[in-house]
């Protein structure tokens, strides 16, 4: 027997365990990106590693606030990414309401300076290439971080999970005049979406060095998230930085803001902050920016990130054709629908809209009655869950049923999560979200989960993870998910059981395709 100093034993011992540690248990090694190396910092689970506040484009500063992005610095020496970049600018300073329950409160300041992204992987970079997850977050456009949507229960389920920032509100998405003017492309007011793509770019040329397969890329995003994977997928600016595309809850299927329309809102705001020049805009504070009211906020069919509007786009087959995995929630509208609706305020808001067309206005009712103050509070939830988000999610799979080559998966989420408020809020808008994130298993929730919802979170981030690793979300121990036919309309109802089933509320949607085909052909492009 060979004998062995207990000095040199000991190290023999060390070295094995060491080797035996999880990535981020070991002494963290730089990742070199193509601005030079990071070193991350270790997850709330040891076989995570988190890459906290990496930019992927320059301070959008000074004479660079409203132009598109531009490329991110390289640096001397290792940069620590180990601290959470300021969100971008908006009203409030932690991000917003959402998501609903769930989620990392922690990073709390804004700044114009904020164009960063997180990666949670667990992978051995040496030899992993694992899916990419890209999560795109909501807010209307105008809230939200990406630092909030933390993502270490997706990366232990063997992905690699990025989250973005984006310029938001009168930052990311003014359009006018003279920005149009000095532009290259003759085009204004889609810089916070140009950041999606810019931050797609950078995964494309960086994610290898942190285990992910940059030729499996999913974006992913909720709310005005799923607005942005939207565009995304009809932008042509787009092409090969992903490969599948998840969309909760959002889409733009409607009437797209045109270049003029939105330089006019642009003019208008400018009047508002008594700027009467791009120049003078510039120099206004980041702070009485945000003030500021009267800035309606939305994607611009500006003739290069967007050349038509997204319908007209996928009626073309003119997408980026990957597959397709959306859905929404069954009661999208309860959160948004105020106890102060009455039977007179719904029914004046019903004759608003519809104006003179009184056989539209009369099937819109029968659909939507408000007989009595509580139905007409039932009913504008249910109007708004219909066509803000049931109508944009069949929309989107039909378009891309009918012009793609890609597969569709459809959903409808209706778990009712165990919260206070569960009686109101119901399956709302967002509710979705700590099930795909893998929240109840051990997230930043304080929610009181029960078996049921443990269960349904591993089936839902089992569903989005696979369809992130294949393009389809079927795999073992999983409910078998149809692909979407528009013959039958089933979607995979996720609720307190999992089985495909038809998609509800048919005749409120075939009534909104109606209208919303009139709309397009109307001689105004009022609502």
């Amino acid at each position: 027997m060979t004998f062995i100093p207990k000095t040199r034993l000991i190290a023999v011992i060390g070295v094995a365990l060491l080797a035996s540690l999880p990535l981020s248990a070991a002494p963290d090694q730089p990742i070199r990106t193509e601005n030079g190396p990071v070193t991350g910092v270790a997850g709330r689970h040891p076989e995570v590693r988190v890459f906290k506040g990496i930019p992927f484009a320059a301070p959008p500063l000074g004479e660079l606030r409203w132009k598109p992005p531009q490329p991110a610095a390289s640096w001397q020496g290792t940069r620590a990414a180990d601290a959470f970049s300021a969100n971008c600018m908006q009203r409030s300073a932690n991000g917003g309401a959402f998501p609903p329950y769930g989620g990392d409160r922690s990073a709390v300041r804004m700044s114009e300076d904020c164009l960063y992204l997180n990666v949670y992987t667990t992978a051995r970079p040496s030899d992993d290439r694992r899916p990419v997850m890209v999560w795109v977050h909501g807010g209307a456009l105008t809230s939200g971080a990406g630092a909030i949507y933390e993502g270490e229960e997706l990366a232990l389920k063997g992905v690699v999970v990025v989250t973005i920032n984006y310029r938001l509100g009168v930052f990311g998405f003014l359009a006018h005049p003279e920005l149009t003017k000095e532009s290259d492309h003759q085009a204004s007011g889609n810089y916070g979406l140009l950041e999606q793509v810019a931050a797609l770019k950078w995964v494309h040329n960086n994610i290898a060095a942190f285990g992910g397969d940059p030729t499996r890329v999913t974006i992913f995003g909720e709310s005005a998230g799923s607005w942005s994977v939207n565009y995304l997928m009809a932008s042509p600016l787009t092409h090969g930085w992903f490969q599948r595309v998840i969309g909760e809850s959002g889409g733009q299927f409607g009437l797209g803001r045109t270049l003029a329309e939105a330089e006019q809102a642009g003019v208008k705001f400018s009047q508002t902050v008594r700027a009467s020049s791009l120049a003078l805009l510039r120099t206004i504070s980041a702070d009485d920016l945000v003030k500021a009211n009267g800035f309606q906020t939305t994607g611009t069919v500006d003739g290069w990130f967007l050349p038509e509007d997204v319908n007209t786009i996928f009626a073309k087959g003119r997408q980026n054709d990957v597959p397709l995995l959306i859905g929404s929630n069954a009661d999208e509208g309860s959160i948004f629908t105020p106890a102060t609706v009455t039977s007179a305020s719904f029914r004046e808001q019903s004759e608003r809209r519809f104006g003179q067309d009184a056989t539209t206005l009369a099937a819109f009712s029968k659909l939507y009655p408000s007989t009595s103050d509580e139905e007409a509070r039932t009913s504008q939830a249910a109007s708004m869950r219909d066509q803000t988000f049931g109508w944009e999610m069949r929309t989107w799979a039909r378009a891309q049923t009918r012009t793609g080559k890609s597969k569709v998966y459809l959903y409808y989420f209706s778990r009712i999560p165990p919260i206070p408020d569960r009686e109101r809020a119901r399956s709302q808008h967002g509710a979705e979200i700590p099930y795909a994130f893998n929240w109840v298993h051990g997230g930043l929730s304080t929610t009181p989960w029960e078996n049921l919802d443990r269960k349904l979170a591993d089936d839902v981030s089992g569903y989005w993870v696979n369809f992130a690793t294949t393009g389809n979300p079927n795999g073992r121990n999983l409910p078998k998910w149809p692909a979407y036919q528009m013959k039958d309309d089933v979607a995979l109802h996720l609720g307190d059981t999992v089985v495909p089933a038809p998609l509800p509320h048919k005749a409120a949607l075939d009534f909104l395709d109606g209208y919303m085909e009139r709309l397009r052909h109307a001689p105004t492009r009022s609502q």
